[in-house]
């Protein structure tokens, strides 16, 4: 697979991680590589231990590449979120979908919008496995927790 230009990534993971440590170096150096081949733009939910984890990665990346962007990208217009932390915040197109399937139809936004998926998925079921598998199907570039590999897809 020929591998496109990287503007824009989504992070895709689990609520809670395993290992933590590990996880939060192979962040650190994904995040790194990612905004050395010209990602400036990076997509995250705001709920779980993996997304909080990437905020803070990338506000701490941001010290030394000011230009970056994290966005927080809400599910709902009505629910208070804190978005401290981010540079901003967007609402995709969700107000016709009802809310039970809000946050996957975000997530699925997040993915379609990205040119690349950072994921911490290490088992098959939940709303991580589910946008793993959707971003697979749009056959997007996957950089794939443990490994620092693009999936094949």
């Amino acid at each position: 697979m020929e591998m496109q230009k990287i503007r824009t990534v989504t992070f895709c993971g689990h609520s809670e991680l395993t290992n933590p440590d590990a996880v939060r170096v192979w962040l650190m150096e994904t995040v790194e590589s990612l905004i050395s081949q010209g990602a400036v733009t990076f997509y995250l939910g705001g709920y779980g231990a993996f997304d909080r984890m990437a905020a803070s990665v990338l506000q701490e990346k941001k010290r030394q590449h000011p230009h970056i962007e994290s966005v927080l990208v809400l599910p709902y217009l009505d629910r208070e979120m804190d978005a401290s932390g981010y540079d901003t915040t967007v609402y995709p197109p969700l107000e016709s979908i009802p809310r039970r399937f809000a946050i996957s139809k975000r997530n699925e936004w997040m993915v379609d919008a990205s040119d690349a998926v950072v994921a911490c998925v290490t088992h098959d079921w939940g709303g991580a496995a589910k946008t793993l598998a959707y971003a697979k199907r749009k056959k997007k570039q996957i950089i794939l927790y443990p490994e620092r590999t693009w999936c094949d897809v």
